[in-house]
């Protein structure tokens, strides 16, 4: 076990790096001169200069990129030069939504999907089988940006249970907070949920049909008991694999679904820094997503050998 985890330590550093290096280098190659892109063509030649000298590109591109890393390994991201405040204070501030928009999209999608999808399989091939998963495809079809509009016209104007955007913060208390992102981390589970019901229903269909199975049954053990005691944990493996791309796609969702209900996160602080064409705040965020990802998809490797005790007997090999 030891030595797996060590080795995925290795992978997680070698991949952090390597991705950091790609997000440099795609946007120093880009082409056009960015401190021109903030100041505009009408800019003066001192006033160019000075920006370049402040942005580090009169250097070598080598050295600005392990300046850049170290200083990121370091906290120090750098300043915006939109906002002109440390950038570790505009990500500090901005996680505190985000962070618990994905950790909630998260649990609604696993909450909604698991036993949506141990339903279908325990009706294989039955009217309530065929209903939810053509529900599940609609689920998948559907825009998250066009099911949060969606949910804004029911939940907040013709109902007005919930509001329909802006964040009053933490310091309000949990239930105001929670109640300003429902609807976003709905409009982001909900697709996600519809794909996972659909890989777990495989999932346990495969496992069903397993000698395992058929022999607890024999034993007299209920098919209920059968279904939630062996198959629903064997059927995890892949269960795991999905929320931990759909991670990913969560992040990425943030960008648009923060916009829609109007959410001082992440997302729409990528969007902010895109339009204000702030590369250095980009750079850094791009990153930390990515790291985010990186991270994410590590834990889900520890996870299955959590899980799986004949990956722990092989030490997760």
């Amino acid at each position: 076990m030891i030595p797996y985890l060590g080795g995925r330590l290795v992978v997680l550093a070698v991949t952090l790096f390597a991705a950091a290096a790609v997000v440099f280098l795609v946007l120093d190659v880009l082409p056009g001169d960015p401190a021109a892109l903030i100041l505009g063509v009408n800019a003066r030649p001192d006033t160019l200069a000075a920006l370049h000298h402040a942005m580090g590109l009169d250097r070598p591109a080598a050295w600005r990129f392990l300046a850049w890393l170290g200083g990121m390994l370091a906290g120090d991201f750098g300043d915006s030069f939109t906002y002109h405040v440390p950038i570790a204070g505009l990500i500090a501030d901005r996680v505190g939504v985000s962070l618990p928009l994905a950790l909630l999209a998260i649990a609604l999608s696993t909450a909604i999907a698991i036993p949506t999808g141990v339903f279908a399989a325990a009706k294989r091939g039955k009217p309530a089988d065929t209903l939810t998963m053509a529900a599940a495809q609609i689920g998948v079809a559907v825009p998250n940006f066009w099911l949060g509009l969606l949910l804004i016209l029911v939940f907040s104007v013709k109902l007005a249970w919930l509001p329909a955007s802006g964040f009053p913060g933490w310091a309000g208390g949990i239930w105001p907070g929670l109640r300003a992102l429902l609807l976003p981390a709905l409009a982001l589970a909900l697709p996600q949920a519809a794909i996972l019901a659909r890989v777990t229903r495989s999932a346990m269909l495969e496992t069903m049909g397993e000698d395992y199975m058929r022999t607890a049954l024999a034993k007299g053990v209920s098919r209920r008991a059968a279904l939630w005691r062996h198959a629903v944990p064997n059927a995890l493996i892949p269960v795991v694999t999905i929320l931990g791309l759909q991670f990913s796609f969560l992040l990425a969702g943030t960008i648009i679904i923060e916009n829609v209900f109007t959410l001082p996160g992440l997302g729409r602080l990528v969007f902010q820094a895109i339009a204000g064409r702030d590369l250095i705040v980009v750079q850094d965020l791009v990153v930390l997503l990515a790291g985010s990802v990186i991270v994410v998809n590590f834990l889900v490797d520890i996870a299955y050998v959590l899980i799986d005790p004949r990956l722990r007997a092989q030490g997760g090999r």
